[in-house]
């Protein structure tokens, strides 16, 4: 049973709060069209369970399959800088097939964010340490493929459909 080797913290982008009785890990690809779908299902999941949620999403970009994710998890990267992680994160997942450099400008408008900081950050990479990072305990805490989810830090192998992620979500909270 693979666990989580880089524990939950500061650094990570969440959504809820820590005192949440369960915390979901995410290890996503934009590009990845099996985390395009899995997108809606946490944000159903989300929705249902309120406040007995802590979700996490962290960057696992697979360059040899998508050319255009390590980009747009950068692009995440300096959007959250600008505090605003988590709109991006949505836009990318919502606008899948059109994430080429050009795009993410177009979403760093339509968030607002400071165009000029944005390109620049995104031009020099200033965000792809913190990606590699992400990605390197991904790789430790056994991660093979996207998305895999960690469910109170223990990897959770069955589907990542709402059904198998409510059913061990909810277990994991009546144990809490």
């Amino acid at each position: 049973m693979a666990k989580l080797t880089l524990p939950v913290g500061d650094r990570d982008h969440a959504q809820g709060t820590a005192s949440a009785p369960v915390t979901l890990v995410e290890y996503g690809d934009y590009e990845c069209s099996h985390c395009g779908a899995a997108y809606p299902v946490v944000k159903k999941l989300q929705e249902k369970l309120g406040a007995k949620l802590r979700f996490i999403f962290r960057n696992f970009p697979l360059n040899s399959m998508h050319p255009h994710a390590e980009h747009a998890a950068e692009a995440a990267e300096a959007a959250a800088a600008q505090k605003k992680f988590w709109e991006m994160h949505d836009w990318i997942f919502e606008h899948q097939d059109t994430i080429e450099d050009q795009d993410l400008m177009v979403a760093g408008h339509s968030l607002a964010l400071d165009l000029a900081r944005f390109k620049k950050e995104l031009q020099s990479q200033t965000f792809l340490p913190r990606v590699k990072e992400d990605f390197q305990s991904g790789v430790r805490s056994g991660v093979n493929g996207t998305p895999t989810f960690f469910i109170n830090g223990v990897r959770h192998d069955r589907a990542p459909s709402y059904d198998d992620l409510m059913t061990a979500l909810q277990a994991a909270i009546d144990k809490a």
